[in-house]
């Protein structure tokens, strides 16, 4: 598949087969995490790789759309260490762009995936805090749900040439 068709064909898979994923596989994917573009280069993310069935169930128990962690081989949390920012308020973006690859990652390592959101949800993100015992200075951004897919989605048509503008509204 090459990388046109991986970013067409990703869909959020809720959904997952028993089969584990690899330590290869999970250091593939944080690796493509960690070239994400950031704000000034400065990479202000941390990554929990969360493989523990008692965790990942106390987290579907909290986040109020995070049941299919029950079925998911692991998540990782996407968090972001504001110690390292640079230029402030920009760390949301950079951990957007660190999800999304880990989101195009895994899909092309034949993954199902499904971005969670923690931020900015004050009740997400203090039950996230709460239950990793984050430091002060470390903001939980987002919680990717990770496995084998056990189902298919369509390919839907979003290209919409209605929403293109050149050069002024």
């Amino acid at each position: 598949m090459d990388f046109q068709d991986i970013i067409l064909t990703r869909r959020s898979i809720r959904h997952f087969t028993d089969k584990k994923i690899s330590e290869k596989q999970i250091e593939t994917i944080l690796k493509a995490a960690m070239y994400a573009p950031s704000a000034r280069n400065e990479q202000p993310w941390h990554f929990i790789v969360i493989d523990q069935k008692d965790i990942l169930t106390k987290i579907a128990i909290v986040h109020p759309y995070a049941k299919m962690l029950n079925e998911a081989a692991l998540a990782i949390l996407v968090c972001a260490d504001e110690k390292l920012e640079k230029s402030a308020g920009y760390w949301s973006t950079d951990c957007a762009a660190a999800t999304q690859n880990i989101l195009l990652s895994a899909h092309a390592l034949g993954l199902g995936s499904v971005w969670l959101g923690v931020y900015p949800r004050e009740e997400r993100m203090n039950d996230i805090i709460k239950l990793f015992a984050l430091p002060q200075n470390i903001h939980p951004f987002s919680l990717v749900a990770l496995g084998y897919p056990n189902e298919t989605k369509e390919h839907p048509q979003r290209f919409n040439t209605e929403r293109i503008h050149f050069n002024k509204w």
